[in-house]
């Protein structure tokens, strides 16, 4: 595996998992790039929008328009995914707690 490879696992389950701790499963893209910069995973807009597209294209997230901005929600699935409960390639697994 390339560490371009990589690096796009960590990536896609960060922003899993940040989903994951809003209230309401979801942030747009301004929200989530300042929070995956807090985490170490500074990234352009547009990267994250093709991540953001890939994970919609996985059914782990679903994506919506709200006020001009990309708006990405979590599915069950992609909560799944976020808690190590379920795998999917492309998509690190999260470490154990503990």
């Amino acid at each position: 595996m390339s560490f371009a490879q990589f690096e796009a696992q960590h990536l896609r389950l960060a922003i899993l998992q940040l989903l994951q701790q809003d209230y309401g499963y979801a942030h747009n893209e301004l929200v989530l790039q300042g929070a995956l910069q807090q985490v170490g995973h500074g990234v352009s807009g547009d990267r994250l929008r093709t991540e953001l597209a890939w994970l919609g294209e996985q059914g782990l997230i679903v994506m919506s328009d709200v006020a001009g901005l990309s708006l990405a929600k979590l599915t069950r699935r992609g909560g799944d995914v976020a808690q190590g409960r379920s795998r999917v390639p492309g998509v690190a697994r999260p470490r154990p707690t503990g």
